[in-house]
């Protein structure tokens, strides 16, 4: 499939709020599909962490060039969305039920006014997490689903996976539930260098990320707290255990990162064959943030996205 991108801008956005069922505020933003092309529905795009609507401008242009109508959401407590605690830039979440709350917020609210029919989702990392939750919870919710590098295990850098569970769990029962994970303090996105981030291989893009941020600072996220991490770990958990991932029957592909540094791939691929309606694919290039990687990863990224999503028109 030829696609010629369209050129999407920050002014293009229009971000306006939805509010969660406690009052918080979700920033979200609708793009239609150019009328001139084909229409094929909507596309949710949910993100992962640390992430923000801006930093998917390219994303969504390519979507609507698809003609796609784009909905999406910054998260709460990242990009311009509520934050839970007074220092900004801590990711801190209670529960992954807050999330799911939330999507179910954004689909009744904002989705539903869009297409009577149910929309195709393209989700990373948390996000391809939270929307495997919804699958499971809300099963028809969705037509199809694409995945990229889903959280499903994350990398433990040189600690035993279950050293690094234990460790997070004494950190919560030890009450440091709103404090950083160790070294997340110091990692502060706009000192971040094109050595220090380990997502890309892919330096324009990274710098296209850092410019946003240095224009609009109050986006940024450094890094999660114990209190974050733990609620993480008891959903990954849930959705790893036997029996969930059988019971989602929404057709979904899974993309995995062969280089991934933040998730392990390897869970990714045991966890995908066991999708009734699965299916997996692996860019073995490719760092964690396979949709702002090099261009070369990204067109077979694309090819796969086309290619399966052309069975569920």
């Amino acid at each position: 499939m030829t696609v010629r991108p369209r050129i999407v801008t920050v002014e293009d956005l229009q971000p306006r709020f939805a509010y969660g069922r406690d009052g918080k505020s979700l920033r979200i933003a609708t793009l239609y599909a150019p009328p001139e092309l084909t229409q094929r529905g909507v596309c949710v795009l949910l993100h992962g962490q640390t992430e923000f609507i801006e930093k998917y401008l390219e994303v969504i242009g390519e979507l609507l060039a698809r003609g796609y109508t784009v909905a999406t959401l910054d998260w709460r407590g990242q990009g311009g969305s509520c934050r839970a605690l007074d220092d900004p830039l801590r990711a801190h979440i209670g529960d992954f039920t807050q999330y799911d709350s939330d999507l179910q917020v954004f689909m009744d609210k904002v989705v539903r006014n869009l297409t009577s029919r149910p929309p195709i989702a393209l989700a990373h990392s948390m996000g391809a997490h939270i929307l495997l939750r919804a699958m499971h919870d809300h099963p028809g919710q969705f037509s199809a689903a694409v995945l990229s590098a889903p959280m499903l295990r994350v990398q433990t850098r040189g600690y035993p996976p279950w050293l690094a569970r234990l460790m997070c769990r004494m950190q919560n029962v030890g009450g440091r539930q709103a404090q950083w994970v160790t070294g997340m303090k110091a990692r502060d996105p706009l000192k971040m260098t094109f050595a220090d981030q380990l997502v890309t291989s892919d330096p324009q893009r990274f710098q296209r990320t850092q410019s946003f941020l240095r224009e609009h600072p109050n986006l940024r996220l450094a890094g999660p707290t114990w209190g974050w991490l733990e609620a993480a770990y008891r959903s990954m958990q849930q959705v790893n255990s036997r029996g969930y991932p059988e019971a989602i029957a929404t057709p979904t592909l899974v993309i995995g990162a062969g280089r991934d540094r933040i998730v392990d791939t390897a869970g990714t691929r045991a966890f995908a064959r066991h999708l009734p309606n699965g299916r997996y694919e692996e860019l073995a290039e490719a760092e964690h943030e396979i949709l702002m990687e090099n261009s070369a990863i990204r067109a077979r990224f694309w090819n796969a996205f086309d290619a399966f999503i052309a069975n569920y028109l």
